[in-house]
């Protein structure tokens, strides 16, 4: 019985394969809700019946006033901007969390190829079979044969981790959304796949905990045209040598492509050296998987590891669901700001995208000039990517509220409908409690976080003050914050179409003015390294610590429950596995972070200088720019804290869960 839903699968994609050339079908899981931890949570005080205008909330008992003149029932029109929060909305949020790709199937099937490589539908299919219903959290897909990608051999027989989760009983990994039409075999991705997982334990989906050991890196590199999402690496196809492919360049000359086999190998070279559980959403020619950061996102602005999501619908939260559809799944959606961003024009942009498309229908011919052969070619036309995205006004320029000036929405939906409604559950997530803290240490451990001066920044119900820290003053790994300055050049002033437009948006729609005056300035300023060069890193909500780890923007503070334990002749733990700490010791080695031991890893100078030389000793991490270095507040001895001290602190912050216990605000 165990194995009838991948049977009911398989018989499914051959009968339908026999008509697929006429429609289109899609296989979408959105699990029962008691699946999950989340009715076993205490939500968010996010209420029915509230609305958002374009950053502002209005709760429902305000909202009722307002709702008794007229100038208050303007004020909640969509016309002028308002979502109301309705049971509808979040039913629909849901089941876009886990079910729309905004068609980003294309590009990632028909030009990346992430199916024409050992890790496709078929190796997945017979991944899951091998299951026996049973659920992982790694799926792991065996190679048949011998492999060589970016420069690394893989063996036969190895098992690949790529770090898809299985629900029991299910079919599809959480995250993954496979279609067939006209003949062809699509998967697309979800927000689910790096925001949902399932506990190890008990088998429940965490709605909302990070996928910390999802492996895109991997996935990428081992795709045919990984080359088109070169962006999101340091290699500048412009520096690669050219080969025999030739094409129209912007100036309107017969040029010649950066060698095909040279560009794969090296992108490959780089997605390889991502650690599991990172992203590169930066696209800017720098090497910077950051880690995939939870959904639990009430109170918890601004969003993005710098804070770069900071105004507009649901306080910036709309911004970030965008920015990961619209610009993080499709790398076509730069090719009209890549002379701005990155330095390299259109043509040649375009062209090193589809020379080696999966399929031939997207594959650049010779001597064609890629953006007149896009533009035949797109599935989308007339909006600028492969993508359902509209273009919100002063495009091609972008602006803090959607950076690349494009908004990811599927036709006749109304505009941001479906990443409005995303943000709007998304609120209502919180992490599963936790039930494995002593109330006591607890109790203590929070007097501790308010006498280490943790309050400062992390404080009030969800443990952050909004704030953004210059680089140079945190100093974490200095990389990622001001890596979009690039992107800020062509900024222009904020502005979009009401939430009562639908898409397609005419020309004549009307345009509103996004508020930018809900985030300060200075942090906004930082976000993007302007006045500071350095940039700065936003200070995270602690709620959830006990289902996030690895820690810091770049999870580089790791340790497995073996690595460290207690000295008793110096009173403090003690590194006792040395290769078990630090990323390179635990998600590089396919062991998950724990906890606990992490979190002593944060707080413990000299527990964290020995993962920061275990993740600089490594290469993958050295070329990703991942080391754990920075935030230097210190629970140790050193700092005047006993070990009884630092435990009871660690305990008070796993206790951060739906209902924390204590809540600091004054001494103790």
């Amino acid at each position: 019985m165990k194995l009838r839903p991948i049977a009911i699968l398989l018989a499914l994609i051959v009968v339908i394969g026999f008509l697929a050339y006429q429609v289109e079908i899609a296989f979408s899981v959105t699990p029962s809700i008691g699946s999950t931890f989340t009715p076993l949570t205490q939500p968010t005080p996010q209420e029915i019946g509230s609305f958002d205008v374009l950053g502002y909330p209005i709760d429902k008992q305000q909202a009722t006033r307002l709702k008794q003149t007229e100038e208050g029932r303007a004020l909640l029109l969509p016309e002028n901007g308002a979502v109301e929060v309705t049971e509808d909305l979040l039913t629909l949020g849901r089941r876009a969390f886990y079910g729309e790709t905004f068609k980003n199937e294309i590009f990632l099937t028909d030009v990346v190829g992430v199916l024409d490589g050992p890790i496709n539908i078929w190796s997945m299919t017979r991944a899951i079979a091998s299951l026996g219903g049973k659920s992982t959290t790694n799926l792991q897909v065996p190679l048949d044969k011998d492999i060589t990608i970016g420069g690394r051999t893989f063996k036969a027989g190895t098992l690949l981790n790529t770090g898809l989760d299985v629900a029991a009983g299910l079919a599809i990994p959480l995250g993954i959304r496979p279609t067939i039409g006209h003949g062809k075999v699509r998967v697309g991705i979800t927000c689910a796949m790096c925001h949902a997982t399932v506990d190890k334990k008990t088998g429940r989906i965490l709605e909302g905990a990070p996928n910390n050991d999802i492996n895109p890196g991997l996935v990428l590199a081992f795709a045919s045209n990984s080359a088109a999402m070169f962006r999101h690496t340091s290699v500048n196809p412009l520096q690669i040598p050219p080969g025999d492919r030739t094409y129209i360049d912007a100036k309107g000359n017969a040029s010649r492509l950066p060698d095909i086999k040279t560009l794969e190998d090296a992108v490959d070279a780089q997605f390889l050296t991502w650690p599991p559980g990172n992203f590169d959403s930066t696209g800017t020619l720098v090497n910077n998987p950051s880690q995939n950061p939870s959904s639990y996102t009430f109170d918890a602005w601004p969003y993005g590891w710098s804070g770069h999501s900071a105004i507009g619908w649901f306080h910036g939260l709309t911004t970030l669901n965008s920015n990961v559809h619209a610009t993080n799944s499709d790398a076509t959606t730069g090719a009209d700001s890549s002379w701005q961003t990155l330095g390299i024009d259109k043509e040649t942009y375009l062209g090193v995208i589809l020379q080696n498309a999966a399929n031939p229908a997207f594959r650049l011919p010779e001597a064609a000039k890629p953006s007149e052969f896009f533009a035949q070619n797109d599935p989308t036309p007339g909006e600028p990517a492969l993508n359902e995205v509209i273009r919100m006004p002063g495009y091609p320029k972008g602006s803090p509220f959607m950076l690349d000036g494009l908004m990811a929405n599927s036709p006749k939906f109304p505009v941001a409908k479906q990443l409005n409604a995303m943000s709007a559950w998304q609120n209502t997530l919180a992490p599963p409690p936790n039930f494995s803290t002593d109330s006591e240490s607890v109790e203590r451990g929070g007097a501790v976080f308010f006498r280490a001066g943790c309050v400062d920044c992390h404080s009030g119900r969800y443990f952050t003050n909004h704030d953004v820290i210059p680089q140079n003053e945190i100093g974490t790994q200095p990389s990622r914050a001001p890596t979009l300055a690039a992107i800020a050049r062509s900024f222009t002033y904020p502005m979009t179409y009401p939430s009562s437009a639908v898409a397609p948006v005419p020309p004549n729609a009307p345009e509103l003015p996004v508020p930018t005056e809900i985030t300060p300035k200075k942090a906004q300023q930082l976000a993007f390294g302007i006045n500071n060069p350095a940039g700065g890193y936003k200070v995270p909500s602690l709620i959830g610590l006990h289902v996030t780890a690895p820690y810091l923007h770049d999870g580089g503070v790791a340790a497995s429950a073996e690595a460290i334990e207690m000295d008793e002749r110096s009173e403090r733990f003690v590194v006792a596995k040395s290769d078990e700490i630090g990323l390179a010791g635990t998600l590089m080695r396919g062991i998950l972070p724990d906890p606990e031991a992490s979190l002593r890893v944060l707080v413990d100078r000299k527990l964290r200088k020995s993962a920061i030389a275990n993740n600089r000793a490594n290469p993958d991490l050295l070329l990703s720019n991942v080391d754990g270095s920075g935030h230097n507040y210190w629970v140790d001895p050193e700092a005047g804290f006993t070990t009884s001290d630092q435990t009871d602190l660690i305990q008070f912050l796993l206790s951060l869960d739906d209902n924390p216990e204590v809540i600091p605000t004054s001494p103790r």
